[in-house]
């Protein structure tokens, strides 16, 4: 309600739980948030299952997050996309260049720009990337690794992981994000929400 209050147009729920367990592990307190706020909310983290999905979008969140399932499961994502297109993102989560799964606890061999141009081919049309390595750090983010991935599949790209000053905010901006999911820094203190959306909007 606090950042509702503030301004932000939607709020980035990740189930920390769902996400090393494999299924969700807090559909309570996520459908809590969605009946409480007006504006739009996107939840990752456990979602490996159609029925969960279809479960998200009925308790009113508006975007679900794939990330392991996207890896393990591409059938699943194939299936979401024709059901659910405008509501499913593919989060692309990496260390040094490979796509992470399982909570970021294990490592794949896939690169990034690989995996987003397989995913796209499913009927993927936006994504979430995130710098595993910078995330919650209040560093900066990996400018050059997210401008590649701008530039090779050409598609919505969220931004996430380091993002700690309103400079970062205008450069991913510039660098063509749909959006930059703040986290840490919100809470910190080190980006005050109504500057970073009073910078993007000028």
């Amino acid at each position: 309600m606090r950042w509702q209050a503030m301004g932000a147009p939607r709020v980035h729920i990740v189930d920390l739980d769902g996400a090393a367990s494999g299924e969700p592990g807090n559909l309570d307190i996520i459908r809590q948030i969605a009946m409480a706020l007006q504006i739009h909310t996107q939840v990752g983290g456990g979602i490996r299952k159609m029925e969960t999905v279809k479960e998200l979008l009925k308790m009113g969140i508006d975007r679900v997050i794939l990330s392991t399932a996207a890896v393990e499961d591409p059938q699943l994502v194939a299936d979401v996309c024709r059901a659910f297109a405008e509501s499913t993102i593919v989060s692309i989560d990496t260390r040094d260049g490979w796509v992470a799964t399982h909570g970021w606890q294990q490592e794949t061999r896939l690169m990034a720009v690989d995996f987003a141009r397989s995913m796209a081919k499913l009927g993927v049309k936006r994504f979430v990337y995130t710098d595993i390595s910078r995330d919650g750090t209040l560093t900066e983010p990996n400018f050059s690794a997210f401008a590649e991935l701008m530039s090779a599949i050409r598609l919505p790209v969220i931004a996430s992981g380091g993002v700690s000053s309103l400079t970062h905010v205008t450069m991913l901006k510039q660098l063509g994000a749909e959006g930059v999911i703040i986290g840490r820094a919100l809470y910190t203190g080190d980006i005050n929400l109504k500057q970073a959306l009073a910078a993007i909007s000028s």
